[in-house]
């Protein structure tokens, strides 16, 4: 007699193999071969992430290797003919690359666009104070930070002072072999009672992140000095040995504390990479390498670097700048072609990191649709918070083709949204491309501890994004 029990479970297991969503880790659809491509790719991000602490480094960085790979310079309104590689730098913080393939501009552009600031201090216009034999450093937090995170680690002091007659002064202390670190100071769990009773978010105010700078006053013939304020004197007078500056540069200056050190494997296996400022290099890198490869095809491809996402992407080098459309409508003329009809034939990844789930912290999590780490690169087909607000909410027809696009090439990919609803949530840059009738998408890399100093991410969905944006920037 036919065994019909066993007949109905093969059936039933083919139709749920066949009909269910069932996440898969990057290990189970990738294998060893997949890994060992994986950290080999991450060797070269892990230089970038070390020297691209700010996004005047990331720019400075990206420049480099576009120029190694034949890139020029671009200014709005130049011919630009098919098969050029240009760029164009925008006051230093921001970047517009893109290639000419083989079909111009008439099937528009494949763009992808990240942003390269991260959350950190920046220094106030006038920082420095002195108090109990101490000159600090008065900051104004940049982005969303935890406050209680940034006390008690290593900072290293980053960026420029303009001087009045416009030289530039590029500052780097804290990353060096032997270089002095700075640090905003807490209070011992003996003297902290009071602080206890505090909510988490009340202990640590903003005006109270204020940096350790020197402890030493100014001496005379091996003397202290007979003045006021003799540590603070001592500070200045070092800064302007060592770069020139006053006081009163610091009025145009752009300096930040930043997380201290380099970027670690987490782990014993290596496959997790802790860093500061994944969100959102890690997507900033992938998509440029990407690119990279893609210089030779018929689509003409762009990569957008923009800064101020963390603080809503205004100002001029942020992505409510027109400066995207502005070079996109420049480059269309110049083939002769309409500017609204090349956006309007363009699509673009919007890439940036998503929040990967943590089971420590599940309550805010809703599992179905969350990234999990080593899963691979995320889509999110909308963010924002509460009900969709400050979304772009891709259309369900450019997801499935990017979906197709992604399985085609066999990208180790995961839907993503940003916690439960009403839990948070939070916005991109891909608003602010939209609007502009090009259609774009979420992705980006599950990040844990994001928006902390020290961020965690899968190098395997490191590897699977850079997968992404190549097939994107490939296909038709």
């Amino acid at each position: 007699m036919e065994n019909t029990g066993n007949i109905g479970n093969s059936k039933a297991k083919n139709l749920s193999d066949k009909l269910f969503y069932r996440k898969k880790s990057a290990f189970e659809k990738g294998g060893a071969a997949e890994l060992d491509l994986a950290l080999e790719y991450a060797k070269g991000y892990s230089v970038f992430i070390d020297s691209a602490k700010t996004e005047r480094e990331a720019v400075e960085y990206t420049v480099d290797m576009l120029n190694s790979y034949g890139f020029k310079p671009y200014t709005l309104g130049m011919q630009v003919y098919q098969g050029d590689r240009l760029y164009y730098v925008n006051r230093g913080k921001s970047l517009i690359a893109f290639a000419i393939g083989a079909d111009g501009v008439e099937n528009g552009f494949k763009i992808m666009a990240a942003h390269i600031d991260s959350p950190r201090l920046d220094l106030k216009q006038h920082p420095i104070y002195e108090d109990g034999g101490i000159a600090y450093a008065k900051t104004h937090y940049y982005g969303g930070i935890r406050k209680y995170q940034w006390a008690t680690i290593k900072l290293a002091l980053h960026g420029v002072v303009i001087k009045k007659n416009g030289e530039r002064v590029n500052v780097t202390v804290g990353e060096d072999e032997g270089d002095p670190v700075f640090c905003i100071t807490d209070l011992l769990p003996h003297l902290a009672k009071e602080q206890d009773t505090k909510t988490l978010g009340g202990a640590f105010t903003g005006e109270g992140l204020n940096a350790v700078l020197c402890a030493s006053p100014f001496m005379e013939e091996g003397k202290v000095c007979e003045v006021d304020e003799k540590v603070k004197l001592n500070l200045l007078y070092e800064l302007n040995r060592r770069y020139g500056i006053t006081e009163d540069d610091l009025v145009s200056a752009e300096l930040c504390f930043v997380p201290q050190g380099k970027s670690v494997d987490v782990g014993f296996d290596r496959v997790l990479m802790g860093a500061y400022g994944h969100d959102d290099r890690v997507c900033a890198y992938s998509e440029l390498t990407a690119m990279l490869e893609n210089l030779d095809g018929r689509n003409s491809v762009m990569c957008v670097l923009a800064d101020k996402e963390e603080t809503g992407s205004d100002g001029v080098t942020g992505m409510q700048c027109r400066l995207m459309v502005d070079i996109i409508d420049s480059v269309s003329r110049s083939f002769g072609s309409n500017p609204g009809a090349v956006r309007a034939a363009s699509e673009c990844l919007s890439a940036d990191v998503a929040a990967a789930y943590d089971p420590c912290f599940s309550d805010v999590f809703e599992k179905n649709n969350s990234a999990m780490a080593s899963c691979g690169v995320a889509l999110a087909k909308y963010t924002g918070s509460r009900g969709k607000y400050d979304t772009n909410d891709c259309g369900a027809e450019f997801l499935g083709k990017v979906r197709a696009v992604f399985d085609r090439a066999q990208v180790v990919w995961q839907t993503a949204e940003l916690g439960k609803v009403d839990a948070g949530g939070g916005g991109t840059v891909a608003k602010y491309i939209s609007k502009y009738n090009i259609d774009t998408v979420d992705i980006g890399v599950p990040v844990l501890c994001m928006h902390a100093p020290f961020e965690i991410i899968s190098k395997l969905d490191l590897y699977n994004a850079h997968k992404a944006f190549s097939a994107f920037c490939a296909s038709r």
